[in-house]
């Protein structure tokens, strides 16, 4: 294992550490959790969104900590959710009178722990409601889950509830806003490599030199099948085909796009990627309102990509384009 780390068993506390001391104005760490919070919390009268999960999907939760996006993120030890404990923290931390809106993705261990947080805050007379982010279309169920996973249709949630909580809106008009978009988002990824767990120290699957993984998790889940690597074009049309016959979408819809890299693929094939999702849309008549390329939920160092259409209407248009001032994405 080859990684710029010290001890294995510390890279949460260190990262989150350095990441504070990289972006001091925005956020700031709990003293007794791994908890990342704006700078300025509570905001008094403001619905709070608090997200988070195992970490290893950098910047996702943490770097999505600001304005317009999440006011907390919870950090559990790589590819692990986070306790109940912490996640209780978070919500009081960020609890500023108007209730908290919980953002989990759909792995059991964040579902149980994040119940266990709300019930926690319920019972201090903290008002919290929740929403479950499940948007990948490639496997009903896997490994940590039962339905489908929550994966980089999740930034879409934070970005969208976050812009309404902003607003003033009150705890039910966020978590409805948030669940029109999970209603509407949709998302399938591809792995070329595995990628390795500093803890394990060895990597979590194993794919043959020209052997890719098709529909694969963000911890490493299986996906649908394995196969020999083809150009490009074909594996997008494979993703975005399954995608389009899980959706509702027809000629004159507008959408949102995210191509998205595990963390060691390179701008060069995301834009590649980005330009055969493009082509697909535009046959069918459906017209891409924004597009994002980058790396917004990773998988340590695995090398691949997922893409996401969120189906647009007036209202998520507006707050998609609503500013955003965090770490890791900015709509100034």
């Amino acid at each position: 294992m080859k990684k710029l780390i010290n001890n294995p068993e510390s890279v949460v506390e260190e990262m989150l550490e350095g990441m504070v001391m990289a972006h001091p104005t925005y956020i700031r760490k709990l003293e007794n959790a791994n908890v990342i919070v704006r700078k300025v919390s509570p905001i008094s009268g403001k619905v709070a969104l608090v997200s988070g999960g195992g970490s290893g999907h950098e910047p996702a939760h943490a770097g999505y900590v600001g304005h317009g996006m999440l006011n907390a993120a919870v950090l559990g030890p790589v590819f692990t959710s986070p306790a109940p404990d912490p996640i209780y923290e978070a919500i009081k931390a960020v609890n500023g009178g108007a209730g908290v809106l919980l953002v989990v993705k759909n792995y059991t261990g964040d579902v149980m722990n994040f119940e266990m947080a709300s019930e926690m805050a319920q019972m201090e007379d903290i008002k919290v409601a929740s929403v479950v982010v499940n948007d990948d279309v490639a496997v009903e169920n896997s490994l940590f889950t039962a339905g489908r996973r929550g994966v980089a249709g999740t930034v879409f949630v934070h970005k969208i509830a976050g812009a309404k909580a902003e607003t003033g809106a009150s705890l039910e008009e966020v978590k409805a806003v948030a669940q029109k978009v999970i209603d509407n988002v949709r998302s399938m990824g591809i792995a070329l490599t595995p990628c390795i767990v500093p803890a394990l120290g060895k990597p979590n699957f194993t794919l043959a030199e020209d052997e890719i993984e098709i529909g694969i998790g963000i911890h490493g889940e299986p996906g649908t099948h394995r196969q020999t690597i083809k150009p490009v074009d074909e594996l997008v049309d494979n993703m975005v085909g399954k995608i389009l016959t899980d959706m509702t979408l027809t000629g004159g819809d507008e959408v949102a796009v995210m191509v998205n890299g595990l963390a060691s693929t390179p701008l060069m094939e995301l834009y590649i990627v980005n330009r055969k999702v493009y082509k697909m849309l535009e046959e069918k008549g459906i017209k891409v309102y924004k597009t994002f390329v980058g790396e917004f939920m990773t998988s340590l160092e695995m090398t691949g990509c997922s893409v996401t259409l969120l189906k647009l209407d007036d209202e998520l248009k507006v707050l998609l384009d609503a500013q955003a001032d965090t770490p890791a994405l900015k709509v100034l």
